[in-house]
């Protein structure tokens, strides 16, 4: 291993160097980010452009439905199967790969010819984000030390709200602007200078990484994932459409029995040759397993939240686009300094009852939206809306950066991608949900007939029947991280070699080391 690398794989597995002069992680970590952002931009820029779109290409309801759900169709159901390539062929490359195919499908995307590309160029745009998302907390955590990565975490927790709500600003500003005559197309087409730079920079200053033991793609596990995630998540996205036809109830509740054979066969395969796609002794860590619980929670209540807000502002209160996405700023700036201050300084101090009360202040935020909807009704301003929307945004800082820290703190390095395909997989079911919940807590709530003059009052009061539930969903999570770590602990941080997972222990620190020698220490979540 040279001194200048901030990781190496060898033999025994990879090492992270704690050298403050080692300045090549950091560029790394700019790169990985930005791709991050780029794809968290991605899934909510098309919806601001959706009229245009529709409008230039003359594409029917459904494949307007299929531009949007196809990226995320795509995009959950390869999330594991991309974690586990990156550790079986090296994180690096695969996240060159992701990063080089999603330029390529985002080209498509802008130079489509007709709705039936776009569509096509999207699913492709999903799939490809899918092999590079789950590299980027792999890198991350398999790049830093553990002294460092809460610093690093903060960051990620930035990078994840400002992408929630910019991509609607910045989808309404592109396609508003109408650069070059291109109309919508630029929403797509601003990825390629920004991916064609992560590929380039990519290759000079990430530092490959995979996991130790010699690893297998597991197909069978593969197929099981795929078809268990469509099958649940292709009803969700188009049940409302088709009427909630019996076909996709059945096969909602097939896709129950499926994940439960994947289990079962990834328990034989985990035996059988010790490379499952799902590593399911992940679960005996108590942290990642009641994390996970949080993230699937937390997911359904956001995919209910920022649909029905874009609804109520756009078709509701009948705003221009560009308005809605100002709107979002002070949630934005919110999320961003609550994300950088909750790991570094509040987490270290007051463990679980941070994300706790990121939860109250969500509900408090909520409350208040409906408070205020109800008060001032079709004259809402975005002003009046801030004050609720900082009070969440809050809120939603305080969780989303500690709870990636403590879903991957006593994560073994070996199975980091995996670990990583697996949050992000549930972050997207648990969006999926909310989708699906829309239509019965949003849309279930308006009625089919409505006159013109009774359109804006509807959705509002629609609104703020969801907001009800929300609250109501941001309440089981409060419940629910009760059985995530309460205080810190120091942890030994890994040596050369990483610990398999059902040798990690949830209940005290986590040595990450296989006897190794203790390394720097990590303030982390443990009971």
């Amino acid at each position: 291993m040279t001194s200048s690398s901030s990781l190496s794989s060898t033999a025994s597995g990879p090492t992270v160097s704690s050298d403050p002069s080692d300045r090549r992680r950091w560029f790394a970590l700019a790169i990985v980010m930005t791709a991050a952002f780029m794809d968290l931009v991605d899934v909510t820029i098309v919806n601001i452009a959706i009229p245009s779109i529709r409008e230039d290409t003359g594409a029917s309801f459904s494949s307007i439905q299929w531009i949007t759900a196809g990226y995320s169709l795509a995009f959950a159901a390869g999330l594991i199967t991309g974690g586990r390539l990156g550790d079986i062929y090296g994180r690096k490359r695969l996240f060159l790969i992701g990063i080089g195919g999603f330029t390529v499908a985002s080209a498509l995307c802008g130079f489509a010819a007709n709705p039936e590309m776009l569509v096509a160029s999207r699913i492709l745009q999903g799939g490809t984000a899918a092999l590079m998302v789950p590299q980027v907390l792999s890198i991350v955590h398999a790049t830093f030390p553990a002294h460092e990565r809460g610093k690093v975490f903060g960051l990620f927790g930035a990078i994840v709200g400002l992408g929630a709500v910019l991509g609607p600003l910045l989808g309404a500003l592109l396609t508003e602007w109408n650069i070059a005559g291109l109309e919508w197309r630029p929403i797509f087409l601003i990825n390629l200078p920004v991916g064609i730079a992560g590929l380039i920079l990519g290759r000079k200053f990430i530092t490959e990484s995979k996991a130790p033991k010699a690893l297998r793609l597991d197909l069978v596990g593969v197929a099981l994932v795929t078809l268990g995630m469509l099958m649940l998540i292709y009803p969700l996205t188009r049940g409302h459409e088709l009427g909630w036809p019996l076909w996709g109830h059945v096969s909602m509740v097939g896709s129950l029995l499926v994940f439960l054979v994947l289990v079962l066969f990834e328990r034989g395969k985990a035996r059988k040759d010790g490379s499952p796609l799902v590593e399911l002794s992940l679960f005996r860590v108590k942290s990642f397993a009641a994390g996970i619980a949080v993230q699937l929670t937390f997911g359904i209540g956001l995919g209910i939240f920022f649909l029905v807000w874009t609804l109520y502002m756009q078709l509701g209160l009948g705003w221009s686009a560009l308005r809605a996405g100002t709107t979002g700023i002070p949630f934005s700036i919110a999320v961003s300094f609550a994300a950088g201050i909750s790991v570094q300084k509040l987490v270290p101090r007051f463990g679980r009852k941070v994300l706790q009360t990121g939860a109250l202040l969500m509900i408090a935020g909520l409350l208040l939206y409906i408070w205020e909807s109800d008060r001032y009704g079709m004259d809402i301003t975005s002003l009046q809306m801030a004050l609720p929307l900082v009070v969440m945004g809050i809120g939603m800082g305080l969780i989303v950066a500690p709870l990636t820290d403590a879903v991957l703190s006593e994560v073994p390095k070996e199975h980091s991608g995996s670990a990583s395909g697996l949050i992000n997989t549930v972050q997207q079911m648990g969006n999926a949900l909310g989708l699906g919940l829309v239509s019965v807590v949003f849309l279930g709530a308006i009625g089919d007939r409505l006159a013109p003059q009774e359109v804006g009052p509807a959705f509002a009061e629609a609104f703020r029947h969801s907001l009800w539930w929300v609250a109501g969903v941001l309440a089981v999570i409060f419940l629910v991280m009760f059985a995530l770590p309460a205080r810190q602990r120091q942890h030994v941080e890994d040596g050369d070699e990483a610990v398999d997972a059902a040798g990690v222990e949830g209940s005290a620190g986590v040595v990450d080391a296989a006897g190794g020698s203790e390394g720097a220490k990590e303030p982390v979540l443990t009971s």
